[in-house]
């Protein structure tokens, strides 16, 4: 048996005899576009479906949807949870699950209109204890204590696709950033939003991302060490082959851009999603098709975080359309168009493995 360098690659590799000790499939027929965890639970955004919770210890689902009641709509795009709370982005606005009380509530935004109402990503801060909450037009902060939303306006030279928020993610107590369909914002939380520096801006002008593409959709962004991992959106036509190019980039907060696309490796240049386990970085990869204007799955890649080697995971068990990475620290999970893919990597086999590597 060929004996990869990575213990991810080989459970991969053995598969075929392990299968139902390492891969379990979960909630076949529904597509799921975000997936988090609090500790406890595992929770699950569809489009569809409404939200799921799968309880790690007792290892049982609970469906919130119209079918029991519990929402008004089915269509998610974003959850995050802490301890007491679950924020689900949906495509009417934000609902609000109290654990205690077992119960769900929805906030709507008036400004942005209909489309205000669209929240593709949500994140808890639990420094601040605050949530971020992306919307298809503005930034709102949910003060979780006062119960206070505020509006952010973060338009750049009139263009609105940076006021468009795809992604949130946090970066440390210090900074936080914001994914759009036209560049990314840093943020520096030492300082009022509004204040002047308090945001940088990143484009394809200045050589940021290498100046490639029209435009820079931001998909999904990741750190790790000294670097900042962002995901990007392909999004290209006939008459305009270079509007969004896609790719994955490793930025060293500095001057340096690392740019991993088709010619690196990559069977896709849209990203999906990307996470980390170890010295590996998990990318969700599709192809966008000029023909059908539709992003085709292109499976999973891993890159060697020191030396950047790229390799495809191929499997019949995984999925090609990976919607969402999430690891909880035991298992990666794979949110699919038609399911949920859960990875086991700490069974004895892979224990086994690794003391041999030791």
């Amino acid at each position: 048996m060929k004996i990869f360098l990575s213990i991810f690659l080989l459970l991969i590799s053995v598969l075929s005899a392990q299968a139902n000790e390492e891969i379990t499939k979960h909630l076949s027929g529904v597509s799921v576009y975000d997936i988090t965890g609090d500790g406890n639970n595992i929770w699950i955004a569809t489009n569809g479906s409404g939200i799921y919770r799968y309880n790690l210890k007792e290892k049982k689902w609970r469906n919130f949807s119209t079918s029991d009641g519990s929402l008004s709509l089915d269509f998610f795009h974003a959850v995050d949870a802490n301890e007491n709370f679950v924020w689900a982005g949906s495509t009417d606005g934000l609902f609000i699950y109290d654990k205690k009380r077992n119960n769900w509530s929805k906030r709507k935004f008036s400004k942005g209109g209909q489309l205000g109402n669209w929240i593709r990503s949500v994140k808890y801060d639990r420094s601040e204890n605050i949530v971020w909450i992306g919307r298809f037009m503005y930034l709102t902060k949910y003060e979780i204590n006062n119960r206070r939303f505020i509006d952010y306006d973060l338009t750049i030279n009139r263009d609105e696709k940076t006021n468009t928020i795809k992604t949130i993610a946090i970066d440390g107590d210090s900074l936080v950033w914001f994914g759009t369909e036209n560049g990314l914002h840093k943020y520096d939380k030492y300082r009022d939003i509004a204040e002047p520096g308090a945001l940088t801006f990143y484009d394809n002008r200045l050589n940021y991302f290498k100046g490639q593409g029209s435009a820079v959709s931001i998909s999904k962004i990741l750190f790790e060490q000294n670097f900042v991992w962002i995901g990007c959106d392909e999004f290209i036509t006939r008459t305009n082959p270079e509007y969004n190019v896609g790719g994955l980039y490793k930025y060293d907060r500095r001057n340096q851009w690392i740019r991993f696309d088709n010619s690196s490796g990559l069977r896709g240049n849209g990203i999906f999603d990307i996470e980390i386990t170890g010295n590996h970085i998990w990318v969700s990869l599709y192809q966008f098709s000029i023909n059908t204007k539709e992003p085709y799955g292109r499976g999973i890649a891993l890159i060697d975080r020191q030396t950047e080697t790229v390799r495809t995971l191929n499997h019949p068990s995984l999925p090609e359309t990976v919607h969402a990475l999430y690891f909880d620290g035991v298992n990666m999970w794979l949110g699919a168009e038609d399911g949920l893919v859960q990875i086991n990597f700490y069974n004895s086999f892979i224990s086994d493995f690794s003391k041999k590597q030791d």
